[in-house]
């Protein structure tokens, strides 16, 4: 048998035996000893590698649906059964990556960035929202919120393009938006289309608006993910 015949059945040998927990033989030629090293080595990584992965799959499975059940349960309880409940895990996912435990610079909380005044506000109309810190009701709080800015904006803006205004209000409030309406309409755009809002963002005063853009994008790219999903 050729050295180079001899190699090649050490990698295989060496590779069965470590996928398959099999001891490696003891006769194994010295001249190949650090070629069998090298080939448990590339096996071991390539088998960690694999579980890895396989791990990750089953990890990712897992967080594709976190918190559903209780973004559905809130959504439906606000907005209504016909209302996408996703919107709002969209909202999550862009405001802490569904991360129950994240903190802002600014102090906001949770899942849903919740600044603590605004959840005790919120708190005090719902006796059942016990802490900004557990997850449910801090999503519960979230879209609470939300629901109140939706209403902000029914009469001027139709349900197709609300969702937006409802979302840069989350964010930056509503005062930035409503100058921002008021700077559309002066530059002879619908006010009423959150195109028109992007335009005129640069020229409105006292607001951070590439943040507040970026944020609306952010939810509406994740909306779109999480219907590919289903």
């Amino acid at each position: 048998m050729t050295r180079r015949a001899r190699w090649k059945r050490s990698v295989l040998h060496v590779t069965l035996a470590v996928l398959l927990g099999a001891p490696l033989a003891a006769q194994t030629a010295p001249a190949d000893k650090s070629r069998v090293a090298d080939s448990t080595v590339h096996a071991r990584r390539g088998l960690l590698g694999a579980l890895h992965k396989a791990d990750s799959a089953r990890a990712s499975g897992r967080d594709a649906s976190r918190y559903d059940d209780i973004f559905r349960k809130y959504s439906k309880r606000w907005f209504g059964a016909n209302f996408d409940w996703r919107f709002f895990k969209a909202q999550g996912m862009a405001e802490s990556e569904l991360n129950p435990t994240a903190r802002s610079a600014v102090g906001a909380r949770g899942i849903m960035q919740l600044m603590p005044s605004t959840f005790q506000a919120i708190a005090t109309k719902r006796a059942e929202f016990r802490s900004i810190d557990d997850p449910e009701w801090n999503i519960a709080a979230g879209i609470m919120h939300d629901r109140w800015l939706w209403t902000v904006w029914q009469k001027r803006i139709p349900d197709d393009e609300r969702h937006r205004f409802m979302f840069g209000s989350y964010n930056a409030g509503e005062g930035p938006i409503l100058r921002a309406c008021l700077a559309a309409r002066s530059a002879r755009l619908s006010d009423a289309e959150w195109r028109s809002i992007e335009q005129v963002a640069p020229k409105v005063d006292r607001w951070r608006y590439r943040e507040t853009l970026g944020y609306v994008k952010k939810i509406d790219g994740n909306y779109e993910k999480l219907k590919r999903r289903r």
